[in-house]
């Protein structure tokens, strides 16, 4: 097989194994993956997929379906490095040299503590691996799960709605409802797409909020964030957490990162921070909000009830500096999407290894 043909054969195969990926939970601990196994001459002889925590892998899935000898002189195109450690199953890269597949194809580095390393073990078994054949298609299919392998906790979004002035109440408490249906009917499309949604316990006692991800007329959508509530006090008996489809998860707050870092741990890559203003200042003041989502009414309140507390800035060498990635109109209101400069927003979660 020539040098051009084999490339496009890995290339057809890489977006093969992309696909069956697609079939995999999009929540959980594991990421979604997706093999395909050729012959020496290219041709597809199986395919895998990984179906969830506790199941075979992707790369052990596609084996199976070969039988012992099956898979002997195959070349294995994966989406994601195969893994070097034993959790519930075994390590992918030793089922891979047992198998006797001669060459690997993979598109992303897995980023794991206890996971990576997989393409080593294959190169020290002497078998041909190459990495990062559609890297960037793959890196944006499993963006969020990337994220939180590297930096050990979920992607934050934080959001609120206010007026032009940044109040996101009147002086009364009232708020309801600051922005028109459009603009809370894309909220509820961003609450169903992330794998958590968090309120403090502020939020709780004032609002009694449900946390739930809905349509227009107030039904459920399929797929429902799991409620995190941050902060001390108890949330009430009869509360409208107690009837969420998930069950709630506690915290402190009083070491985020610490908190986000068990999130991950249970699988959460995802967490949309829904308020009040004392919460979303602390993700604020921690460096911790990787995107802002600002609904902005075309109103003006004033008073007290800002979006935002205090963040720590105390002259205006220190403010906390965003750039804008989209602006859009929503009815009569206006989204700002918004994301730290890098430099001005350092991750508290990776300074240690800086």
């Amino acid at each position: 097989m020539s040098t051009a043909t084999r490339a496009a054969t890995d290339a057809a195969a890489m977006r093969r194994a992309l696909e069956l990926a697609e079939r995999g939970p999009a929540r959980g601990v594991n990421p979604r993956v997706g093999c395909v196994i050729l012959s020496p001459d290219g041709r597809p002889l199986a395919e895998g997929w990984h179906r969830g925590a506790g199941t075979p892998h992707a790369e052990v899935d596609a084996l199976e379906r070969l039988g012992p000898d099956g898979a002997r002189g195959t070349t294995a195109v994966v989406t994601l490095e195969p893994c070097n450690h034993t959790g519930r199953t075994g390590p992918c890269a030793q089922a891979l040299i047992a198998a006797g597949v001669a060459r690997v194809v993979y598109a992303v580095d897995d980023p794991g503590d206890h996971s990576a390393g997989g393409a080593r073990t294959l190169r020290d078994a002497g078998i041909e691996t190459e990495a990062g054949l559609l890297a960037d298609e793959v890196e944006a299919f499993l963006d969020d799960w990337l994220f939180a392998a590297r930096h050990r906790r979920p992607r934050i979004t934080v959001k609120w709605a206010s007026s032009l002035d940044g109040r996101v109440a009147a002086p009364d408490g009232s708020s309801r409802w600051i922005t028109g249906p459009e603009a809370r009917a894309d909220v509820h499309r961003r609450r169903t797409a992330a794998d958590a949604i968090a309120v403090g316990t502020g939020t709780v006692l004032a609002d009694d909020p449900s946390l739930t991800a809905r349509d227009a007329d107030g039904s459920l959508l399929d797929a429902q964030p799991v409620p995190v509530v941050f902060g001390r006090r108890e949330v009430p008996a009869g509360a409208a957490l107690e009837r969420h489809p998930h069950d709630l998860l506690r915290f402190t707050g009083d070491d985020l990162v610490a908190d986000l870092a068990e999130l991950q741990r249970r699988g959460i890559r995802s967490l949309f921070i829904e308020g009040g203003p004392t919460l979303a200042s602390a993700f604020l003041a921690a460096g911790l909000a990787d995107e802002l989502l600002v609904y902005l009414a075309p109103a003006v309140i004033g008073g007290p009830r800002t979006a935002v507390a205090d963040v720590g800035v105390t002259t205006i060498a220190d403010t906390l500096r965003y750039d804008f990635a989209d602006l859009v109109r929503l009815g009569d209101d206006l989204l700002v999407v918004a994301r730290p400069r890098t430099a001005a927003h350092p991750d508290p979660s990776t300074r240690e290894k800086a």
